[in-house]
């Protein structure tokens, strides 16, 4: 491996490293402010990861976050901050959930058509925001966390009786899905089940590496992200870029609820989780927009969430994941701007040495002529 190709492993690694290494040291700081020991609660949380079934839970619910971790990443390679992933993942889910409900096709239909209602959700919701952008300059970031507030909305005016609701008890949902449109997961024994769309999660990894990294398209959409100026000097539109990035990011961001829609819940209601969109984006940045770093952060992000109610029992509050969450994002801001100075001191440094090289050898060369000339 040449030294270069080094350097750039060493740097992609270093930020994630730092950073949970100074969120897991700021956790213990915690404890031991709040009395309590510093080093249990971790060891009690992985010696969980040891157990089966938490292993089948910390799998499933990785599968959702990696979803969405790869909508916020498609967003930020454009330089794109797609912040309504969550009112997008919402609505989608809301929507295939009511056509399952009262469409009743073979499950060879069922399924790819349910699947294609929530991309087109998606897709629809962020392309309000990328329409916004290209046309009338809005920032996405103002214009996504407003169309979350009203997918909200959206979702509460359809889960009226009159509408598509359908009340069970105190809680409002979309009534039971068709099981021509139910996923069959894959049975782990007494562990439980594997979500059946984790084989989803894992083709739109390979597709999101191969379409940014193997293709055209993939190029112009760094090289808008890069520099919009360059990129339009060699041929590409950048609205055009802006409003594909969107559109791509709000369809991947509408299948990341269906794992467990499909596979275990099949009804929205109230009990549907919330908040995925929003730790997607700590997932992606944790991850550096990588398909194989985003796997790990969204495993250690589920490790953190089904591990942590083990504390409870020990006399720790299983917030401290939560803490350790946000610390892993505000490490992770840091983190990455320490490396990326330590990069470019280096690259400095490098082209300086290279540069020096270059004048020594030519002052050499300039000698030996003289010499032969005499």
């Amino acid at each position: 491996m040449k030294k270069f190709d080094k350097e750039r492993v060493l740097l992609a690694v270093a930020g994630p490293v730092i950073a949970l290494a100074v969120a897991f040291v700021l956790s213990a700081i915690v404890l031991i402010a709040s009395g309590k020991n510093p080093v249990e609660p971790f060891a009690l949380m992985f010696e969980q990861a040891g157990f089966s079934d938490i292993q089948v839970l910390i799998i499933n619910q990785a599968s959702m976050y990696y979803i969405a971790a790869l909508a916020v990443a498609i967003g930020f390679r454009m330089n794109l901050f797609n912040i309504g992933v969550d009112g997008q993942y919402q609505l989608a889910a809301m929507i295939a959930a009511i056509v399952g409900a009262h469409a009743n096709l073979p499950a060879f239909l069922q399924i790819p058509l349910l699947l294609l209602t929530a991309v087109l959700t998606g897709a629809f919701w962020s392309g309000i925001a990328g329409v916004l952008k290209v046309t009338r300059g809005v920032s996405e970031v103002v214009a996504t966390i407003m169309l979350n507030a009203i997918a909200t909305s959206v979702i509460g005016y359809l889960w009226l009786p009159d509408v598509f609701g359908v009340k069970i008890g105190n809680n409002n949902t979309t009534g039971e899905m068709h099981e021509s449109g139910w996923i069959p997961g894959i049975d782990m024994g007494a562990a439980g089940e594997i979500y059946g769309l984790v084989i989803l999660a894992v083709l739109l990894g390979i597709g999101y590496w191969v379409v940014l990294n193997r293709t055209r398209f993939g190029f112009d959409l760094r090289a808008s992200g890069a520099s919009e100026s360059a990129a339009a000097a060699s041929g590409v539109d950048p609205k055009r870029m802006v409003l594909t990035a969107m559109l791509i990011s709000g369809g991947l961001a509408g299948l990341a609820g269906l794992p467990i829609l499909l596979g275990d819940t099949h009804t929205y209601s109230l009990n549907f989780p919330t908040g995925i969109g929003f730790l997607g984006i700590g997932i992606a940045l944790l991850g550096r927009n990588s398909p194989v770093g985003i796997a790990f952060a969204a495993l250690l992000w589920a490790w953190l969430d089904k591990a942590s109610p083990e504390l409870d029992f020990h006399g720790y509050d299983k917030e401290i994941a939560v803490i350790m969450q946000g610390l892993i994002v505000l490490s992770v801001v840091v983190s990455y701007e320490a490396v990326r100075e330590w990069g470019l001191r280096r690259q400095q440094r490098r082209v300086g040495a290279e540069l020096a090289a270059g004048h020594v050898l030519g002052a050499d060369n300039n000698t030996t002529k003289e010499v032969a000339g005499r």
